[in-house]
């Protein structure tokens, strides 16, 4: 199984842009000495709980700070870049990279990003914005002849040479026909996980229950079928909340009353309840909305732990999706206990995922 990392990039209100940056960057670091696979980083631009609206920053820092680790945006948000302008972005990021970039797309799922960008989320806008945007940018960096592209929300040419060729389209990536391309999907009968299995696309799972989440499979093989084509377990993401810890009993300690507790209390179990989400966290729809709290997530949801029962946990969770390929670590902001964030990322590295070497996902779906 391989490893990785997903974060919002998640911090505390009253943590500086300017320190949570330098935080970001040293999980990175981190992530590449310890042998993590790839890190995907998000864009928000109305969360101060998650705030970074331009993850290409880090992304192009985090070069200059690795040397093993692929890295994305996970994702941009498409409804908010214009298409041609991103395309380019992009494909010079992937020469800073040389070959290091994955891209992720996401279709926006904030209502106040929606507001301050004029997007009607509420009737799918920014998912037919997304198909449109990512079909526009995979047409320029395919395309060796000028076109005109009319669509519904943008208009884009590919100009022919002007002046003998001192001026021309010029930016494409370096990995051909365009980097791996990642899509994380939320809701059930995800649009955006449909596209990833219609595609070919990487599918990325967000971290709600076992239950909840085997159903973006389903979605990834819908797509998959009406394209005709096969999806393949062994390219799914599934990003989890993980802390490793020498025993079970520190690791409660540190992730319930540590950053993971405080951020899920203060921003996110409000942010899903404001959704009608929490529903999706309950192991059995009984459970009062009350009872959904940092710990009962520990309990249920989160994968808290010695090396030994992260393992066992991960299995369990493994077999109960019909299994995946590669983990990704949510991340949370610990500069206050840096000791701590790292050792945790060091265990699962260097105890759990050895240990779960055996798992290997082997079906296919036409």
């Amino acid at each position: 199984m391989r490893y990785g990392l997903f974060t919002m990039p998640s911090h505390p209100p009253e943590r500086s842009l300017l320190d949570g940056q330098k935080w970001d960057l040293q999980v990175l670091r981190w992530a590449d000495e310890l042998g993590f696979s790839e890190a995907w980083i998000g864009e928000h631009h109305t969360a101060p709980w998650e705030p970074n609206s331009a993850p290409d920053l880090l992304v192009a820092q985090a070069l200059m700070e690795t040397s093993r680790i692929r890295i994305g945006p996970g994702g941009f948000l498409l409804p908010y870049h214009h298409p041609a302008e991103l395309a380019n972005r992009v494909a010079w990021l992937d020469h800073l990279l040389q070959g290091r970039l994955n891209f992720g797309i996401a279709a926006s799922g904030l209502p106040s990003d929606w507001a301050m960008f004029n997007v009607d989320g509420m009737s799918g806008q920014n998912r037919e914005m997304t198909r449109e945007a990512l079909d526009i940018i995979l047409k320029l960096w395919a395309s060796e002849e000028p076109f005109h592209y009319e669509g519904k929300f943008w208009k884009v040419d590919r100009p022919a040479e002007m002046f003998g060729g001192l001026l021309r389209p010029h930016f494409r990536p370096v990995q051909q026909p365009h980097p791996p391309i990642g899509v994380a999907g939320l809701s059930k009968k995800s649009d955006t996980l449909s596209l990833a299995g219609e595609r070919g696309f990487i599918p990325m799972s967000l971290n709600f229950n076992p239950s909840y989440v085997a159903s973006h499979w389903e979605s990834v093989e819908a797509g998959a079928r009406r394209a005709g084509r096969s999806a393949n377990r062994r390219d799914w993401r599934i990003v989890r909340e993980v802390f490793v810890a020498d025993s079970d009993e520190e690791a409660w300690r540190l992730s319930v009353g540590g950053m993971m507790g405080r951020m899920y209390e203060s921003y996110y179990l409000r942010l899903l309840g404001n959704f009608g989400f929490l529903e999706f966290l309950k192991h059995s729809p009984d459970v009062p909305d009350g009872d959904v709290t940092a710990e009962y997530c520990a309990r249920h949801n989160w994968v808290v732990g010695s090396p030994r029962t992260v393992t066992e946990r991960l299995e369990e969770i493994y077999d109960e999706l019909g299994g995946f390929g590669c983990l990704l670590l949510f991340c949370f902001d610990y500069a206050e206990n840096p000791r701590a964030w790292h050792h945790s990322m060091e265990l699962l590295a260097k105890e759990v995922i050895p240990r779960l070497a055996h798992l290997e996902p082997h079906s296919v779906a036409a």
